[in-house]
C-alpha cells in the first residue's frame, strides 16, 4: 500500500496550492479518503474528507469555504485545492485511507487504516 503526496511548497497568504495524493495497492475507488494535517506540538487535526463515490465531503470549520476535495477513482487520485490560504494553514499534510465498515467517512485519524508521508505547506503572512 502506497499513498504519495505532493504539491506542498512555501506561498503567501491568500494565495493558493492544490496538493494530490496517488494512492496504490489496495482498492481506492472502495475506500472513503481524508486529508488530516499536522503543526509542530500539535495533534494531527481533520481538515476534509470524502466518500468512495465523493457523494459525500466534510470539512473543518477553519477551512470550510476555502478548500475543496476531489477524487478521480479512475485514476487513484486524491486532491485538496487550497484556497485563500492562511499563516495558521501551514503544517505538514497528510492524506489517509478508510475501508473499514464500508469505507464510511469518519473525521478521527485513528479510524483511518494507510496514511501518507506528508507534504509541507507553509504559508508566510
Amino acid at each position: 500500500v502506497q499513498l504519495v503526496e505532493s504539491g506542498g511548497g512555501l506561498v503567501q497568504a491568500a494565495g493558493s496550492l492544490r496538493l494530490s495524493c496517488a494512492a496504490s495497492g489496495f482498492s481506492f475507488s472502495t475506500y472513503a479518503m481524508g486529508w488530516f494535517r499536522q503543526s509542530p506540538g500539535k495533534e494531527r487535526e481533520f481538515v476534509a474528507a470524502i466518500s468512495w463515490n465523493a457523494d459525500s465531503t466534510y470539512y473543518a470549520d477553519s477551512v470550510k469555504g476555502r478548500f475543496t476535495i476531489s477524487r478521480d477513482n479512475a485514476k487513484n487520485t486524491l486532491t485538496l485545492q487550497m484556497n485563500s490560504l492562511k499563516p495558521e494553514d501551514t503544517a505538514v499534510y497528510y492524506c489517509a485511507a478508510r475501508g473499514r465498515e464500508g469505507g464510511t467517512v469518519r473525521t478521527i485519524p485513528q479510524l483511518f487504516d494507510y496514511w501518507g508521508q506528508g507534504t509541507q505547506v507553509t504559508v508566510s503572512s
